[in-house]
């Protein structure tokens, strides 16, 4: 309702020139209140070690994953396709080993294989109980 008749209604407008001003102060305080200090590196000396190589190999156990999802253990193709399968192919090579360790789980995945076969053979270490799981990685041509 317009009570003041014969006067139009002046458009209300934001004024930005105070807010400008607050904020201008405000950077300045932060300008002057902060400290410059300059973070030296560590200089670090550290320490070597002249060990000898491991007598001993690691019994590990080499899963290919192509890009179409197909699996294959020690380079030898297997027919398994779920976490379940996998899981069980793996027990029967190391049963079928004759070392007492516990196997590295290497997992080899061709660059366009889908997360999920990848995904697969890490549920399926987990299944089997082999922590121990890495990956191969191609060194880059540059």
């Amino acid at each position: 309702m317009n009570f003041r008749k014969g006067r139009p209604r002046e458009d209300l407008e934001i004024n930005l020139i105070p807010f400008i001003d607050v904020l201008l102060v405000i950077v300045i305080f932060l300008m002057v209140t902060t400290t410059y200090s300059k973070f030296t590196a560590l200089q670090l000396t550290l320490p070597t070690a002249d060990a000898p190589k491991a007598l001993e190999q690691p019994f590990e156990l080499n899963i290919a994953v192509d890009a179409n999802g197909r699996y294959a253990l020690n380079n030898k193709r297997i027919s398994a396709r779920d976490a379940q399968g996998l899981s069980e192919e793996m027990q029967a090579v190391v049963r079928a080993s004759a070392s007492k360790l516990d196997p590295v789980i290497i997992i080899n995945a061709d660059a366009l294989a889908t997360h999920q076969t990848v995904v697969n053979v890490l549920e399926a270490a987990r299944m089997a109980g082999y922590p121990k799981v890495t990956f191969a990685a191609q060194a880059s041509s540059k």
